[in-house]
């Protein structure tokens, strides 16, 4: 569990306090970070990843594989409920966005060319994520 997971800001400053420019970037309003540059495109330890924004557990290293794609992608969420989905029309596209359920944090997007057994490729932002590693 992160520091954060208890207490989820209230406004702007707040998340603009806790997180970093980047995290707040991706988190708050909806960014991206550039293909192939994130932190945890490659893990080789088995773990979780949390929310950076409140600590809610969203994906594990059992789910991760390599879609080629630039960044860390997932099968599967740990637990259903941890992430909601939205509808997003931005640039022109229409995509599946896929949000933080606790503190509504911008986490990626969710297509349907991922492996078996679910055909889901959860694309997320290495910025939005936590890991903690199982020792």
């Amino acid at each position: 569990m992160s520091e954060h997971e208890d207490a989820i800001p209230d406004s702007d400053e707040e998340w603009r306090e806790r997180l970093t420019e980047e995290e707040y970037k991706i988190l708050r309003e909806r960014g991206t970070e550039p293909k192939f540059s994130g932190e945890y495109l490659d893990v080789d330890e088995e773990g979780e990843f949390t929310c950076a924004g409140c600590g809610t557990e969203l994906f594990s290293t059992d789910q991760q594989f390599d879609s080629g794609h630039g960044w860390p992608s997932f099968f599967d969420v740990v637990e259903e409920g941890n992430v909601e989905t939205k509808l997003d029309t931005s640039h022109g596209m229409r995509r599946t966005e896929v949000v933080c359920a606790t503190c509504g944090g911008h986490l990626g997007h969710v297509f349907d060319d991922g492996p078996d057994p679910t055909g889901k490729r959860y694309c997320i932002n290495s910025a939005a994520l936590d890991f903690e590693g199982d020792e």
